[in-house]
């Protein structure tokens, strides 16, 4: 397993991180606590070291879960948690979105309690969950400040949408040097990513970014297949059937990622992402202990070449050769299609979440 930095930081993160939203919340199938440490310290024997988890995640419970699998080896290992949702005074329904609260007092207090959950005198990066560009003042930089010069808090981040907000805010985070950005970004779903790129490129910021959903909701890494249908019991339900149709089509024009015996096309998902200097960790959604283990492996397989990554990018361009779209081309915006039209990304600005599993 490889290691990056975050930022300007001295936070080092392993190229292949585990997203902790699939223990403690029943979004990705149902497991005993058990079988949640049990895949945590297999994702440790794996090399991974970077653990990415929220506090509203199971409201709490996946903080408590990742706290007690790591305790025996919190040095050796890199915790993120996110804050901003007011779960303490509000019932969740199904998988909606809980009121937010992005306030230094806030942002202090939720930090306090997700390390009592933790067991821990400190968490490694904190980030600011699917906050609007407008809530994040200087009353939030300050608390943020603060709890860094008070050894709480190592290096600040902050998770985006992608039905919260996506490009003021990411924009924002990299022009205040933020350390780092969550994103969604696939070799299915690259504007934003690659807006960001341009980002940093353009304002000369040390921000690193940290892609999730690397596998396009299971067709990057064909688990789900026309074999498998498209009737699923989790947020993927919603999508539209021309989602999954098109996405197939898409895979197989990716074939040439793969290479027997060094690379698997999950795994040349997350090596696709790791091509980019500005990204410092992948975290793909883990549903088995067989599943950390090709994808952690991903660290040590051949990047892509020079030659390869023109070929996505002609591929992209040219939407993979598929001449009708997917059904999401819709993309949220928090300051009303603004940030959309200036990056001339060709989506259409939407005022409410895709569907209801909102705030992961």
């Amino acid at each position: 397993m490889n290691h990056r930095t975050l930022g300007n930081s001295d936070v080092e993160v392993s190229e292949v991180g585990f997203g902790a939203w699939v223990v403690g919340t029943d979004w990705w199938g149902d497991r005993t606590r058990e079988d949640s440490i049990e895949l945590l310290r297999h994702a440790v024997d794996e090399g991974i070291t970077y653990f990415d988890t929220g506090d509203v995640y199971g409201h709490g419970a996946s903080e408590e879960l990742l706290g007690e699998a790591l305790a025996g080896v919190r040095e050796e290992v890199t915790v993120a948690t996110k804050v901003g949702y007011d779960f303490y005074n509000h019932p969740q329904a199904g998988h909606g979105e809980l009121p937010k609260e992005m306030t230094g007092e806030w942002v202090r207090s939720a930090t306090e309690k997700s390390l009592d959950r933790l067991g821990m005198e400190y968490v490694d990066v904190l980030q600011l969950h699917n906050a609007n560009a407008d809530e994040v003042d200087a009353d939030v930089l300050e608390a943020l400040d603060e709890l860094r010069e008070e050894g709480l808090v190592r290096a600040v981040g902050w998770a985006l949408g992608p039905s919260i907000g996506w490009l003021a805010e990411g924009d924002a985070a990299i022009e205040e040097e933020f350390d780092a950005v969550q994103l969604v970004w696939n070799l299915f779903e690259q504007e934003v990513g690659n807006h960001f790129l341009d980002t940093i490129e353009r304002t000369g910021s040390s921000t690193s970014l940290i892609p999730r959903v690397p596998h396009s909701s299971g067709l990057l890494n064909e688990q789900v297949t026309p074999e498998t249908g498209h009737d699923l019991d989790d947020h993927r339900g919603f999508r539209p059937d021309a989602w999954y149709e098109t996405g197939w089509e898409k895979v197989e024009a990716l074939r040439f990622l793969e290479r027997e015996g060094e690379r698997t096309m999950g795994q040349a998902a997350i090596a696709y992402l790791l091509s980019h200097d500005e990204v410092a960790s992948v975290t793909p959604t883990f549903h088995t202990k067989a599943d950390i283990t090709e994808w952690a492996a991903a660290s040590d397989v051949p990047k892509l070449s020079g030659e390869e990554m023109d070929r996505v990018a002609s591929l992209y361009a040219d939407n993979f050769g598929v001449d009708r779209d997917d059904g999401m081309d819709e993309l949220r915006s928090s300051v009303g299609g603004a940030d959309i039209r200036a990056a001339g990304i060709d989506k259409r600005a939407t005022t409410g979440p895709r569907n209801s599993a909102s705030s992961d």
